[in-house]
């Protein structure tokens, strides 16, 4: 067989280069695919089926042709290519069953040249005959290599190869394409053989890891990587040539040449098969990630960077306590920004002193209010000797945290050597331009050192936490005046009352339960009135704050002075109506009461709402008369029964205003248990007023025990949720004054009385062994009768009241109410009342149902205070 030549000697076609072309990346192609297979051009072997070349990619048959120019011989690869079988094609004239009719006659020249033994290579354009299995009339375009030959007789012939030109051209763009995408691609493309070694490298790789792309060949994952990450990779490889699966968006790590930076790639790895379907190694396209990974772990960070702001907007400041405040900063960070913090707070700062003291060079004391740790429960050891938390300190001067706190900037302590702290931001906490203490960041060796990102960001959780506890500050401040203006508005001390066994209770609004509280305007008082008659009362104001407790100390001041007026509870009530009416009106209670004849818009920020219940106690008789503007209603234990709410008409609240007040009058039994109360003691979120009355009702079950052991009973039985409300309690236990201590006389109208008034009053005050009373409650007496009998109307009553005090009353149906006036020295009369006011520890009258009451008070001998001579008294009136 002869040689084919490199170049056609004759060709239809022009276009040669490209034929040249082909060849070359044909012969390449069978070069890469051999040396796959690891068969080399130059070894002496024989390839076996499958061949696995050149022959796998483009359509090649032969046939004969014989001295009659007519088709002998039919190979196998000719019936694929031109779909005819070999019993048809033999016999068969080349030229008449493939050759278009316009060029069978320069056919039939080639034809005769070719038998006449010329070599002959063109390409020619061909149809399929009638009858072929492919498509009838298709028409293809081939490369025919023609080579003389000879028979056995000696005869010629000839031998004819056939290309499939439009599948070699196919090919062509085929391997342009691989070959412009393989070497100008931007990402790092390898050719990986089945021993896992570089067949062929990009230049976009070769610049990444240094050399030519032919430098990489014969290279492993382990010459790129190192050890750990290059035996997961070359496991990853092996399973992609094995199962065929490929691997998207692989990362691998590792280092370049010249460089300790490590850089991270993103891989893609498919495995590539031959024309035959055979696998011959896998593909690895790597990008690389490293900017986009960095971008990554910054965005990441400025995520979790505004998720802990967030964080710390939600959950600091829930409280106004300053130690909570403190604990939920670090609550916060740690272990979500750093290791271990501290938070360290000015002492003059929490002992409520306006401005800290040394706030000019940061060596005043503080106090430790909060440590947290992730790692240790330890003392925080960041700089300088460790402290307890409430341990009170203060740092060096020359020192970073002292630093910070003089300048109002943060500053950066290298942690020590041999210690687990690596570094430490002091962060001073900066709230309205006043330093209020500092809070330490740290974090331990082996983590991730401190950054200006993270520097920012313990500034702005540092000022967020510093603003709360200025606010914290300026509330307790607040709170704490407003409960000693509250507590210097109640009775001090224990309270004392004749008939009754008395014990109160006022626990103030807290800050304690950890949400924002107020002092209230609740308030109790105990008034004692003339004639062993004591004024209970208990009150509440309508909101919280300075203005509550203001108002509920007018509401008690003008409540004592009602009271010392002697009036009915209704009137008193309805006095204090009208001055909770005019708390809200800048003219007072004229323009309120004006105001409310008219119609108009209520400003509610100026109304001033309350409720009261008033009783009044009359210990000679044992009977209660109450009133109730809007209040709770009283709750009576008797002796042996159980306890139960007085039904006392509730009326509208003070400040209302229209509404009349209802009195009701109930005789209280010996040994009986009253119970004064704020809305406080029975009522919370969590339970509604029904239930907590019930349970104040059922906590009385033992009236019997002293009455402070009740109070503290009550208070631990109920849920009473303190801090949410103020809580005011009095109770009163009846001891009504014995039949003993009371003398009560009827004296006619006439003259005579006088006389027989000094010798009732002076036996009975002999009986009750008061002799240094006798000479000047006679002198009194003989007064205040002549004063009823002169100026009064109806028979007189005489009445003495021995309890701690001696109280003398006289009764008559007059209206009139005695007047004292200052007598000159020329008349003869009017000293009667001043000598009563000398004699007298006081006195006073009062209007009763049927007419007034004249009464004066006497201390008993031996008690702190003494009694005035007779003598001296009546002379300075003169």
């Amino acid at each position: 067989m002869s040689e084919i030549p490199a170049k056609a000697t004759e060709s239809e076609d022009p276009s040669e280069g490209a034929r040249a072309r082909a060849a070359d990346g044909l012969a390449s192609a069978v070069g890469g695919a051999l040396a796959v297979d690891g068969v080399r051009s130059g070894d002496a072997m024989w390839q076996s089926s499958p061949p696995g070349s050149i022959y796998d990619y483009i359509r090649v048959a032969s046939f004969s042709i014989g001295p009659d120019g007519l088709v002998d011989q039919w190979s196998l690869r000719a019936e694929h290519l031109f779909g005819i079988r070999a019993d048809r094609a033999v016999g068969m004239d080349p030229i008449e069953a493939f050759i278009d009719p316009r060029h069978r006659e320069r056919g039939m020249r080639k034809m005769a040249e070719i038998l006449d033994g010329r070599e002959w290579t063109g390409v020619v354009p061909f149809r399929m005959p009638s009858g072929a299995e492919g498509e009838c009339g298709h028409e293809g375009l081939a490369e025919v290599y023609v080579m003389p030959t000879r028979t056995e007789e000696g005869e010629k012939a000839a031998v004819c190869i056939v290309v499939d030109v439009r599948t070699l051209r196919s090919i062509e763009t085929d391997l342009a394409a691989s070959q412009a995408i393989f070497s100008q691609s931007p990402f790092g493309f390898l050719l990986i053989d089945p021993d896992l070694r570089v067949r062929r490298a990009n230049q976009r790789f070769a610049s990444i890891f240094g050399g030519t792309p032919d430098d990489h060949r014969g290279k492993g994952v382990h010459d790129y990587l190192q050890r750990g990450e290059a035996e997961r990779v070359a496991a990853t490889l092996r399973r992609v040539l094995e199962t065929g699966n490929s691997i998207t968006d692989m990362h691998v790590t590792g280092f370049v040449p010249g460089s300790d930076e490590r850089r991270h790639w993103s891989v893609n790895l498919y495995r590539v098969h031959s024309g035959s379907g055979r696998p011959i190694g896998v593909a690895w396209l790597g990008t690389d990630i490293t900017a986009r990974r960095a971008a990554a772990r910054e965005a990441a960070a400025a995520r979790r960077n505004l998720a802990l702001l967030n964080e710390a907007g939600a959950r600091i400041g829930n409280s106004l306590d300053l130690e909570t405040t403190a604990r939920q900063l670090l609550d916060v960070v740690v272990p979500g920004f750093c290791d271990l913090a501290t938070v360290d707070l000015y002492q003059g700062l929490l002992a409520g002193d306006e401005t800290p003291p040394g706030l000019a060079d940061g060596s005043a004391e503080l106090r430790r209010v909060a440590f947290a740790s992730a790692v240790s429960d330890a003392p925080f050891a960041g700089a300088g000797v460790p402290v307890a938390v409430g341990a009170v300190h203060h740092y060096p001067f020359n020192s970073p945290c002292a630093d910070a706190l003089r300048t109002a900037r943060p500053q950066t302590v290298p942690g020590e050597d041999g210690g687990l702290v690596q570094s430490t931001l002091a962060v001073p906490m900066v709230a309205h331009d006043t330093v209020v203490g500092l809070v330490q960041f740290a974090r331990t060796k082996g983590s991730e050192p401190f950054g200006d990102r993270d520097r920012d960001l313990a500034v702005e959780l540092a000022a967020r936490a510093a603003v709360c506890i200025d606010n914290a500050r300026l509330y307790r401040r607040e709170h704490e005046r407003a409960l000693i203006l509250q507590r210097s508005l109640l009775p001090p001390g224990d309270p004392e009352a004749s008939g009754l066994d008395i014990a109160c209770r006022y626990l103030p609004g807290s800050v304690n339960t950890g949400r924002p509280s107020e002092v209230g305007g609740d308030w109790f008082d105990v008034i004692e009135l003339p004639g062993h008659r004591t004024a209970l009362v208990v009150g509440d104001v309508m909101g919280r704050g300075l203005r509550a407790a203001v108002a509920m100390g007018e509401l008690r001041t003008a409540v004592r002075t009602l009271a010392q007026l002697d009036l009915e509870p209704a009137e008193v009530l309805s006095q204090l109506d009208e001055i909770a009416r005019g708390l809200g009106a800048p003219g007072g209670v004229q323009q309120a009461t004006r105001a409310a004849r008219r119609p108009r818009e209520a400003d509610l920020s100026e109304v001033y709402l309350a409720t009261c219940v008033y009783a009044v106690y009359d210990s000679v008789t044992r009977r209660c008369t109450f009133a109730n503007a809007g209040h709770l209603p009283p709750v009576l234990v008797e002796p042996g029964e159980a306890a139960l709410m007085l039904d006392v008409p509730p009326g509208m609240p003070l400040g209302v205003g229209g509404e009349p007040f209802e009195e009701v009058e109930v005789e209280l039994p010996e040994g009986a248990l009253l119970a004064l109360y704020t809305d406080g003691l029975v009522e919370s979120r969590d339970h509604p007023l029904d239930e907590g009355l019930q349970a104040f009702v059922s906590a009385l079950s033992d009236p019997t025990q002293p009455l402070e052991d009740v109070c503290d009973h009550v208070l631990n039985t109920l849920d009473t949720h303190h801090g949410e409300d103020d809580i005011a309690l009095l109770m009163a236990r009846v001891q009504g004054l014995p039949t003993e201590s009371v003398g009560d006389w009827t004296l006619p109208r006439e003259p005579r009385s006088v006389g027989r008034a000094r010798e009732y009053a002076r036996a009975q005050l002999l009986a009750w062994d008061m002799e240094p009373l006798v000479d000047t409650t006679e002198l009194l007496v003989s007064e205040l009768v002549t004063n009823a009998l002169r100026y009064g109307e109806g028979e007189i009553r005489l009445r003495l009241l021995l309890d701690r005090t001696l109280v003398c009353e006289v009764w008559d149906s007059g209206l009139v109410q005695p007047r004292r006036r200052r007598a000159r020295d020329t008349d003869e009369g009017g000293r009667g009342l001043q000598l009563v006011g000398l004699l007298s520890a006081a006195w006073g009258s009062r209007r009763t149902p049927r007419g007034k009451t004249v009464w004066f008070e006497l201390p008993l001998p031996g008690g702190d205070t003494s009694l005035t001579d007779p003598a001296e008294a009546l002379l300075s009136l003169f």
